[in-house]
């Protein structure tokens, strides 16, 4: 059982798995909070993964596929995490990612940050990259990524998209934040 540090607002009294597979766990912690009061928590367990934004000619490449937790097809930027059994580091797991959704290979990755996806159900976080450089290669999708389709869109098309909710992928959303920030900086 872990619990929290002294003067934590929550100590765990019990932690058990609710359910688990090759690439996540569900896990319900019985807690107490600060004030004394208890209660339970479910969160999700996942590896953290990696987000890259392949830019070339002010544009971006982007993948669509189909997503089953909202039953229909997004766009997003090439993101994902190793398989089980498998490391390495967030730069090397970026450069995978990349060569696998699109088959670009970049010349330059550029860290841009990390962040949490949804640091209120979930422990997973995101590795933020920028791509360029970027040279053709051949493709190398997993099974589930095999309905995925690829397409270099202009800036100013990718964020009429955001707009008019054809991408609403979060960690999406937070890459081009970070690299906005970076333009803005000078970086």
């Amino acid at each position: 059982m872990a619990e929290a540090p002294e003067g934590a607002d929550v100590r765990t009294l019990a932690t058990g798995i609710v359910y688990e597979d090759r690439w996540m766990r569900l896990r319900r912690d019985q807690i107490e909070r600060r004030d004394g009061s208890r209660g339970s928590y479910a969160y999700v367990e996942r590896r953290d993964f990696a987000l890259v934004i392949p830019a070339e000619d002010d544009g971006f490449h982007l993948v669509e596929e189909y997503r089953y937790p909202i039953r229909r097809r997004t766009w997003s930027f090439p993101q994902g995490g190793f398989a089980p059994g498998q490391t390495g580091t967030p730069e090397e797991l970026a450069r995978l990612e990349l060569a696998q959704e699109t088959g670009l290979r970049a010349a330059t990755l550029t860290r841009l940050g990390f962040a949490h996806c949804a640091h209120g159900m979930s422990s997973q976080g995101a590795h933020y990259f920028l791509a360029t450089g970027l040279q053709p290669g051949p493709q190398d999708r997993e099974t589930e990524e095999q309905d995925m389709r690829q397409a270099w869109v202009p800036r100013a098309r990718f964020e009429d998209m955001i707009g008019a909710g054809v991408i609403t992928d979060d960690s999406t959303l937070a890459a081009y934040a970070l690299l906005l920030l970076r333009e803005r900086r000078g970086g």
